[in-house]
């Protein structure tokens, strides 16, 4: 079960188990929780790590543990688990990659990466509502632009946007 992956803590690929938990987190009390975990080994049993989130979830889900929001990593950002989350009538939260394709211009101009969108005032206090290339023709997203470091800018992180 030990493989070679990326290590965001080594900065570099490192020989390790790789690990997809799910943590509960109380932010009145704050405290937190491991509800869940699985050990990734796709060539022992065949799963990929979204697979494990997507179980995860499904577990708390029949366990009935009241939650209202999904925080999750880049890596996880893909359309099938966003739409997973959002036919669990959950809010999810996750960076997107600065390449990733979106349209806040409703058809207007062609889809762009993310991290070259311009930002009103108001869309940096509020989002901005865009179109992620490949979602379901009417599906769109509130797209936030946060600063995660003194040497990282303009990351977005979103959340399912309604019918607002």
């Amino acid at each position: 079960m030990v493989r070679r992956q990326y290590s965001g803590n080594a900065h570099g690929i490192i020989r390790g188990l790789g690990v997809v938990s799910c943590v509960y987190v109380n932010s009145v009390t704050d405290r937190f929780w491991i509800i869940d975990y699985r050990i990734f080994d796709p060539d022992g049993d065949g799963k990929t790590k979204l697979y494990h989130v997507k179980d995860m979830l499904g577990s708390c889900i029949y366990r009935q543990l009241q939650f209202l929001t999904v925080l999750m990593d880049t890596w996880y950002a893909t359309k099938d688990l966003m739409m997973y989350i959002e036919n669990l009538k959950k809010l999810y939260y996750c960076p997107i990659k600065d390449n990733r394709l979106v349209d806040d211009s409703d058809k207007i101009r062609p889809y762009r990466h993310a991290d070259s969108l311009g930002w009103s005032s108001e869309e940096l206090r509020h989002g901005k509502i865009v179109k992620i290339k490949d979602f379901p023709k009417h599906h769109k997203v509130r797209l936030f632009r946060v600063v995660l470091s003194s040497r990282k800018h303009g990351l977005c992180c979103y959340e399912r946007h309604g019918s607002e």
